[in-house]
């Protein structure tokens, strides 16, 4: 399937998804406001965190194993089969540390020891979403995109119907609530689309452990754990930070902020995951490497700049539309956020590359220092500007790294 292709069915399910994500701020941003989105974003930041950690990292490699084996039935069996007992390791043990330490992690994350139920809620489902990782990794490595558009398109849904519910019923526990609980639901979804699959049977999945196969998704575990550990731990301490030293209301204004950067760049990031890394993976030669490459920066750059210009002279009208009036200050935060948008789709758009080579060394490398360069600068810039240095951090921090990425890549392309 081509770019163009891919881009229109990325486009259909991120259109839903931005909709109901939309409505669902709108909802949340009502009922609980700035301070309560905040507490929201630290919980999203450790579910994801604690999801990725037990799924072991390895839905990357999954996808370009699958996708480079695409003709091999014995291949993609191993595959499968080592991808899903590697993903059973640390389900159990992180889902008894979180119960045992619930009433810790809800008053370290929220502030109170009333929420500590979200936290072994959260551990009791987390299988599920490790298993819903798992096909779905399987799904996009077999290049099912019409599934996978349709699979975002319920989850979406789903996802907005049990968020209005809960948030409109039980308001910040609610919204605690509802991405777990709309997870585990999404996983009964997934797995009644794979079931019909024609390449699909139960003993794909029920094989001996490959070693082979094994220590490849091993090289994928290790940068993905990297990613899924320290960038949501940086968020958290940066919110942290706003919360103490500025505000729990700005700390919501920079979770709003950064929401709408995470709700319009879907598409890109949707297109990138789908379509990117299956065909990064498969090509071999330096000069179609360049030519993908060049390909994608003519199609998806200009959608970019174009979105995020329009999304900068209508921000009073984007804040009054999705937010509250209580939201307003938040206004200043966009310039800098917006620029920092486009700068970091522009470095993605390169440092696929690491993940479709397994690079692992120099992604384990950039993501450490980028990270800690991103919690560093924002520290810093925060103390100088106040919130929006956070900000002005995030695109400072996006143009070095896309700086790094050009000089360290270079020669999978220009032939040096």
């Amino acid at each position: 399937m081509t770019l163009i292709k891919t881009s229109i069915l990325s486009a259909i399910a991120t259109i839903v998804k931005v909709i109901t994500g939309f409505v669902s701020v709108k909802v949340i941003a009502i009922y609980i406001g700035p301070s309560g989105m905040a507490l929201v974003g630290q919980m999203q930041n450790f579910v994801s965190m604690v999801s990725n950690i037990a799924s072991a990292g390895i839905n990357a490699g999954i996808v370009k194993y699958i996708a480079e084996y695409y003709e091999d039935a014995t291949a993609k069996q191993k595959i499968c089969s080592s991808a899903f007992r590697i993903s059973l390791v640390l389900v159990v043990p992180l889902a008894v540390a979180t119960v045992l330490g619930a009433d810790y992690l809800s008053l370290k994350l929220l502030s109170s020891k009333e929420y500590s139920v979200v936290f072994v809620v959260f551990a009791i489902t987390l299988i599920f979403y490790v298993l819903n990782n798992l096909l779905i990794s399987v799904l996009n490595g077999q290049k099912e995109i019409k599934k996978l558009t349709l699979l975002n398109v319920i989850g979406s849904l789903l996802g907005l119907i049990v968020s209005v519910m809960l948030v409109m019923r039980y308001e910040l526990l609610g919204a605690l609530l509802a991405g777990i609980i709309s997870q585990s639901i999404s996983f009964v979804v997934t797995l009644g689309f794979v079931i019909k699959s024609k390449w699909f049977k139960v003993s794909m999945f029920l094989g001996k452990m490959d070693r082979g196969f094994t220590i490849k998704l091993l090289k994928y575990s290790v940068m993905s754990l990297v990613s899924a550990t320290i960038i949501p731990l940086s968020h958290i301490f940066v919110r942290d930070y706003i919360g103490s030293n500025l505000s729990w209301e700005q700390a919501g204004y920079w979770q709003a902020i950064w929401r709408i950067s995470e709700t319009y760049l879907m598409l890109v990031t949707t297109t990138l995951s789908i379509y990117y890394l299956p065909k990064l993976s498969s090509i071999q030669s330096k000069s179609e490497l360049k030519a993908e490459l060049l390909h994608g920066y003519k199609i998806i750059m200009p959608i970019v700049i174009a979105t995020a210009l329009g999304i900068y002279f209508c921000r009073d009208y984007i804040i009054k539309i999705l937010f509250t009036e209580a939201f307003k200050p938040m206004a200043e935060l966009f310039m800098f956020q917006l620029i920092g948008d486009v700068v970091k789709i522009a470095s993605w758009l390169m440092g696929f590359i690491m993940i479709a080579k397994a690079m692992t060394r120099l992604f384990i490398f950039s993501e450490i220092v980028f990270v800690s360069s991103f919690v560093a600068l924002s520290v810093v810039f925060i103390n100088i500007f106040g919130l929006i240095g956070i900000t002005i951090a995030y695109m400072l921090n996006y143009m070095l790294y896309t700086i790094f990425l050009y000089y360290n890549l270079r020669g999978w392309w220009s032939g040096e």
